[in-house]
C-alpha cells in the first residue's frame, strides 16, 4: 500500500516592515497596502505590522522598529518578513545589512523584498544572492581597511603626528574579537552561540564573522 504525502496546510506567519525616513513626510500606507496584497496573495498569515519612521543609516538598536523585528525573529516568532525594498530595511552598508538577512536566515525565517523579485530567499536564486552580497561586503571592507590605512599613512608620514595609543589599542581589541569570531564559525557554531560565548549580541556576532 502506498503511503500518500503528508503536504502541511499550515499557512507562513509572515510580519511586515516598513519605514520611511525622518525628511520624508511621507507616511508608509503605501508600502503597507502593497505588502499586505502580496501577503494575502501568497495566504501568508500577517501576525504583526511594524513601521520606523528615522533613518535607514541608524543602527537596529536606534531602530524600535527593526530591533523588534530582530527579536521577534530570534524568538521564532514568524516565518517570513516582508519589506518593500533593501534599503527600506537598511541603508547601513552591504556589511551591515547581510548581518541582518544572516541573522534572519540563522533564525529559520526566511525574507522577500517586494519591488526586488530576485532578493527573495522564497525563491530559487536565493543561495546566489547572498553569495553576490557576501561578495559586495567583503570589497567594501576592503576599500574602508585601505582608506584608514592610507589616513594612519598620512597621519604618521606627512603629518607628522603619532598615531595615538587608542587607535591602536582599539584596532587590536577588533582583530582579536574578529579572529575569535571566525574560530568558532569555523567550527560549525551558530550565531547564536557564538554571540553567547563570546558575550556579544546576534547581530554583533554576524559582523564579526563577515570582517
Amino acid at each position: 500500500m502506498s503511503k500518500k504525502a503528508i503536504v502541511s496546510t499550515t499557512p507562513m506567519r509572515a510580519v511586515i516592515y516598513a519605514r520611511v525616513s525622518t525628511k520624508n513626510q511621507q507616511q508608509p500606507e503605501n508600502q503597507l497596502r502593497e505588502l499586505r496584497q502580496y501577503a494575502k496573495t501568497q495566504k501568508f498569515e500577517v501576525v504583526d505590522t511594524i513601521t520606523d519612521k528615522v533613518s535607514g543609516s541608524k543602527s537596529a538598536k536606534e531602530r524600535a522598529g527593526l530591533d523588534k523585528v530582530l527579536t521577534m525573529a530570534h524568538q521564532r516568532k514568524f516565518d517570513v518578513l516582508l519589506f518593500w525594498s533593501l534599503d527600506r530595511l537598511s541603508r547601513e552598508g552591504t556589511a551591515k545589512t547581510l548581518g541582518y538577512l544572516q541573522t534572519l536566515t540563522e533564525n529559520g525565517v526566511k525574507y522577500h523584498s517586494y519591488t526586488e523579485q530576485y532578493l527573495s530567499s522564497l525563491g530559487a536564486f536565493s543561495d546566489v544572492v547572498v553569495s553576490l552580497l557576501a561578495t559586495i561586503a567583503k570589497q567594501e571592507r576592503i576599500r574602508l581597511s585601505e582608506r584608514i590605512s592610507a589616513a594612519l599613512d598620512y597621519r604618521r608620514e606627512v603629518l607628522k603626528k603619532p598615531l595615538g595609543r587608542k587607535v591602536g589599542t582599539k584596532l587590536k581589541k577588533t582583530a582579536k574579537l574578529v579572529e575569535a569570531a571566525k574560530k568558532h564559525r569555523a567550527e560549525g557554531q551558530s550565531y547564536g552561540k557564538i554571540a553567547l560565548a563570546m558575550n556579544v549580541s546576534r547581530q554583533r556576532a554576524c559582523q564579526l564573522c563577515a570582517m
